[in-house]
């Protein structure tokens, strides 16, 4: 097989299979996905020597893939499937089989180029689960309850008793959590800076050390873009269209949303921004959505100076 220091792989990932496209050689197989398939895929993706190796994410099929050709030193890099969609669409790429989407992900990986960045270690993915999980408890809670008010009297212990049992599984979620951040020193010193700012409490801070990495790496402009409260644009000719949010990473802006509604109450800074706009004539919830932005870039450059909140006109 001849090695082409420039080939882009592109790996749809299901429960069973694995799809692999490359280019610019249009070469594609499958490989089972399971441990025997993995070591297939990296034994014959090593001789290629590709520049960049794509996978969209598939709800956690692909993490144990991404791993071990991480692991394997490949260049591997999760993407949103959205925008590998939408770039697919742009392409007039209408038909969809795992072949077709292998090779759509290769050239994705050739056109756009994503930036590779590394994986994050065992304890940090566990981490991550352990927060999703208790997002999954959440939402199971919150339906439960709402069926126990409508639910017939023969059903209402039963649901009572799920009920119970939900929220002993979240109180032991939550000490988990608590447990995993106190036991590692670098955690522990960014959640303690993070919650010095008012408004931002344990699950906020928690939900930022897992799924916003980039806290403190980016500037203002880039890490309000990455979480999705950075305007877009929707002008057309001498048309101004109404500026939106829309995309980045709602685990973060749900989490950002509620520590907003705290912060315009108790955090000084953001209560005076929040009143400025509404004064000014602004709609409450786009002045709630400035405040959103302007608490995650205040926490973004806390995280680069390694500072905690200070109120205006303290002493540095």
């Amino acid at each position: 097989m001849a090695t082409d220091p420039d080939g882009y792989v592109g790996i749809d990932v299901s429960k069973a299979l694995l799809a692999v496209g490359v280019l610019p050689s249009g070469e594609g197989w499958e490989v089972t996905n399971d441990s025997r398939g993995l070591a297939s895929l990296i034994r014959r993706l090593k001789p290629l020597a590709a520049k960049l190796i794509v996978l969209e994410a598939t709800g956690g099929y692909e993490v144990p893939v991404a791993v071990a050709l991480a692991h394997s030193g490949l260049p591997v890099v999760v993407v949103n499937p959205r925008q590998v969609r939408d770039f697919a669409r742009a392409t007039g790429q209408l038909a969809k089989t795992d072949k077709i989407d292998a090779h759509v992900l290769a050239l994705f990986a050739q056109r756009v180029q994503p930036q590779v960045r590394p994986l994050p270690d065992e304890v940090s993915m566990a981490f991550d689960a352990l927060l999703r999980r208790r997002r999954q408890l959440v939402t199971m809670l919150t339906v439960e309850k709402n069926r126990l008010t409508l639910a017939s009297a023969p059903l209402r212990s039963a649901i009572a008793r799920h009920v119970r049992w939900l929220e002993h599984e979240l109180d032991d979620a939550d000490q988990e959590l608590t447990r995993t951040i106190r036991q590692s020193p670098l955690w522990r010193a960014k959640d303690d800076l993070l919650r010095s700012a008012p408004g931002v409490g344990r699950i906020t801070s928690y939900t930022l050390l897992a799924d916003l990495p980039e806290l403190g790496r980016l500037n203002r402009k880039q890490i309000a873009k990455l979480v999705g409260v950075a305007p877009h644009a929707a002008d057309s000719g001498t048309l101004r269209g109404k500026r939106l949010i829309w995309g980045g990473r709602s685990c973060v802006r749900q989490v950002l949303y509620m520590a907003t509604l705290t912060a315009i109450r108790f955090n000084p800074a953001i209560r005076l921004v929040y009143q400025r706009l509404v004064r000014a004539g602004k709609p409450p919830k786009l002045a709630l959505v400035a405040c959103m932005r302007k608490l995650l870039t205040t926490l973004n450059a806390m995280a680069r100076a390694n500072a905690p909140w200070r109120p205006a006109g303290a002493p540095a």
